[in-house]
């Protein structure tokens, strides 16, 4: 925790003059009861029973302007925010290539078990959508909150022909933004599902645009990522760098991930040979031009690990936020408690 005004904390110094003053009205008042002899008599007997309990109130009382008075140094705290548009959209490598079997099973099927972990750890509000890329794109999922679909759109992904890292990059765009045409002149999505614009399928959302005179500063939208999982190179389609840079000018960031081993491995489909070749500065470049990281994983473990890191990164951004108006409400609950106990044991506010 931080506070914002830091020479306002000199104030806290008044709370020991607070405190002192208090103890000196004690030792006044029991001077005072036994000069009396009478008076005395009925302090020493009632002392036992009301000597912790009477210093309730006035103790709950002090925290109370402890707390208003560090208020006025605007504490701040680092908090994870709900946010009503939170979105994360998985687009997965379903080339050829991910029919290898280096990581213990398929490559395609480690990239399916991690990502369904990765499902299921979201908070609830996040919305999650997935996209699958070879040559072309498919929607298989629409950004919901429902993780049940979600699971079982994951669990149908079906290998296909090519690799195109920016065709995923841009299907993932026009999933998020789907009023916008960054696609440009490339077959997107070819025979595959189209995201469908938001305020079709549930009127009265707010849609997104992004064809406007502005542009967002790289990164800038914490309440939105994708993450990119391959295992190769792009063999056709957009520029991946390009497509990147489009996201960059709309605040989205893109998180890379590298499957598989680095040198490279080569599988058998249906009595074809198919070459895996990770293209990992590519990866490293759209991470960094869109503000975001880029993980490698060589085996199922390790893939599973950077979902789980990822999980607490793409949009649970923390943010410094002033909380002192917390403060406030607390010392206000304090006070009150304060003066409820103080009339229900003395019959007096003090």
């Amino acid at each position: 925790m931080t506070f914002l005004w830091r020479d306002a904390l000199w104030f806290l110094m008044c709370a020991p003059a607070v405190a002192a003053g208090y103890v000196l009205l004690l030792r006044r008042r029991r001077t005072r009861a036994l000069r009396i002899p009478t008076l005395g008599v009925v302090h020493d007997a009632l002392q036992v029973a009301r000597s912790a309990r009477r210093h309730v109130p006035p103790a709950l009382l002090l925290l109370a302007v402890i707390l208003l008075l560090a208020s006025i140094a605007r504490p701040a705290a680092d908090l994870t925010l709900p946010h009503e548009q939170r979105m994360v959209i998985l687009a997965i490598d379903v080339s050829y290539s991910m029919g290898a079997t280096d990581v213990g099973s398929t490559r395609l099927a480690a990239a399916q078990a991690a990502a369904k972990a990765f499902v299921e750890a979201q908070p609830r509000d996040v919305r999650i959508g997935v996209l699958a890329f070879a040559g072309e794109a498919d929607l298989v999922q629409v950004p919901t909150r429902d993780r049940l679909s979600t699971i079982a759109a994951i669990d149908h992904l079906k290998l296909q022909s090519s690799t195109a890292v920016g065709t995923g990059i841009i299907a993932a765009l026009l999933t998020i933004f789907p009023e916008s045409a960054v696609g440009g002149d490339y077959e997107i999505f070819g025979s595959g599902h189209v995201p469908v614009a938001e305020h079709t399928l549930f009127p009265g959302l707010r849609t997104h645009k992004i064809d406007g005179p502005g542009r967002r500063a790289a990164g800038s939208d914490t309440s939105t990522a994708v993450i990119v999982l391959t295992d190769g190179r792009t063999t056709m389609g957009p520029d991946p760098r390009e497509a990147a840079q489009l996201a960059a000018r709309r605040g989205i960031r893109i998180y890379t991930v590298g499957f598989g081993s680095t040198g490279g491995v080569g599988v058998d489909v249906s009595g074809q040979r198919y070459e895996a070749d990770l293209d990992e500065p590519v990866l490293r470049d759209i991470a960094k031009r869109t503000h975001a990281e880029y993980f490698h994983a060589a085996t199922a473990q390790e893939l599973n690990d950077v979902y789980r890191v990822l999980t607490g990164r793409v949009v649970l951004e923390r943010r410094e936020t002033e909380i002192a108006a917390l403060f406030a409400a607390v010392a206000a609950i304090l006070t009150l408690a304060s003066a409820g106990l103080s009339l229900a044991w003395s019959g007096r506010l003090i």
